[in-house]
């Protein structure tokens, strides 16, 4: 009813399918329609790639008449791992007609929405179509939607070994998404294999390859990453009508309670579930235990602004447990945001198999993203210094300077967070 769910590239629509694979089981428990969902029952997902793969599991979708075939927009070839290629593409006549087909799509769907509050865009920053494109395509939203919101759930590489390319992506991806979206929520690929529970030795394919992760573990890491999504997204008994209507609000909320300035939305976000019924405090204290505490140069980490999400509070006691003052305590909040710790509540938990199991979902906008950043920042000047890769970007119109604006955004946001 309120989003419509932009899933670009392998990574994105990886993500999308096991997010589609969700909501389709939560509405089946819940019993109500979901809010991601329309009147006729479909998803509120458009699926864009530049290559066929990764959507056939999407036509599955289409023939169990859960997504509009419309709705799948697919090119004829690949990006090769290039932000410039994707988001330059249109110079090609198939990768401006991949882009128009795109817009298109999103705009039907959003005329769809008995109410459109905005987009929420799923892929990965390191490659060529989710991050060149993905960063086209949110432009061409905001200037298309300029008063809806735009939510981004962004895939962070491997920190090494993913591709020779993947810091020029993520650091050209995050200069476009910083200035065209209300919201980043950045997930990863290290911190979601630990959390899969796959052990090290077993994460790798048999194939040699160091950087080639094993199907079995992708689709944890997936699981983890759209579980995150859920606790977040969903619907929450909080922000309900008095009737007990959602409208699909979770992610515009999400903006305003986590991003009280523009200047830094870039957030993370950690998970903790039980089967055995433990206090809150006791959550809290377990996402805590993957949240930086001290930078490399010793300083400390702090936070702007944290949101809980809690499932599965039957008896209503997360917000006379300690979580609040822990939380505020572990991720170090600001002296200058006099509520730096917002939540919201539902006793029921659809996120989990076990309907009484207890979930918190924490997002917090936190200053150890500098650390990502800085990461960028000087692998992309080693690698210029050494014009290394350099001509594939000119080839599509990228040039030095636009490396030099991209790193002036990213300094400049570390700058924000470092002064808080």
């Amino acid at each position: 009813m309120s989003a419509v769910i932009l899933q670009v590239g392998q990574c994105g629509n990886q993500l999308g399918l096991e997010w589609c694979e969700m909501l389709s089981k939560t509405s089946k428990n819940s019993g109500h329609r979901s809010p991601f969902t329309t009147k006729e029952d479909t998803l509120a997902a458009v699926c864009v790639d530049s290559e066929s793969k990764v959507l056939k599991r999407a036509q599955r979708l289409v023939r169990n008449r859960k997504l509009l075939e419309s709705n799948i927009v697919q090119g004829k070839g690949g990006r090769g791992n290039n932000w410039a290629y994707g988001y330059h593409g249109h110079w090609v006549k198939e990768g401006d007609q991949l882009l128009h087909q795109a817009m298109e799509a999103v705009r039907r769907e959003a005329e769809r929405r008995d109410y459109y509050g905005g987009t929420v865009m799923l892929h990965s920053v390191s490659g060529g179509t989710g991050s060149g494109l993905g960063s086209r395509l949110c432009e061409e939203i905001r200037a298309e939607f300029p008063v809806s919101h735009l939510l981004t759930v962004s895939v962070v590489p491997h920190q090494s070994g993913e591709s020779p390319l993947q810091h020029y992506n993520t650091l050209l991806s995050l200069d476009a998404l910083h200035r065209s979206c209300d919201c980043i929520l950045l997930f990863h690929n290290d911190q979601a294999l630990g959390c899969s529970g796959v052990p090290q030795n077993k994460a790798f394919a048999t194939s040699g390859l160091a950087s080639a992760l094993s199907q079995d573990t992708l689709s944890f890491m997936n699981r983890h990453i759209v579980s995150c999504m859920a606790g977040l997204l969903l619907p929450v008994r909080s922000l309900t009508t008095a009737s007990g209507w959602s409208l699909g609000v979770e992610p515009w909320e999400l903006i305003r309670s986590v991003c009280p300035m523009p200047s830094a939305k870039l957030l993370s976000v950690s998970q903790a579930s039980s089967r055995d019924k433990l206090k809150w405090d006791s959550l809290a204290g377990i996402t805590l235990q993957s949240v930086p505490q001290m930078s490399p140069t010793g300083k400390s980490y702090t936070s702007r602004a944290v949101l809980a999400v809690a499932r599965g509070d039957q008896d209503k006691s997360f917000v006379t447990s300690s979580a609040h003052h822990k939380l505020k305590q572990g991720h170090r909040c600001v002296a200058w945001n006099p509520s730096p710790i917002d939540h919201w509540t539902d006793p029921l938990n659809e996120v989990c198999s076990s309907a009484d199991a207890q979930l918190l979902t924490v997002c917090s906008n936190h200053s150890s993203v500098t650390s990502l950043l800085n990461h960028v920042v000087r692998r992309t000047k080693e690698k210029i210094a050494a014009r290394a890769y350099l001509h594939w970007y000119e080839r599509y119109g990228v040039e030095t300077q636009d490396f030099q604006q991209a790193t002036d955004t990213l300094l400049s946001v570390m700058e924000e967070y470092d002064a808080q």
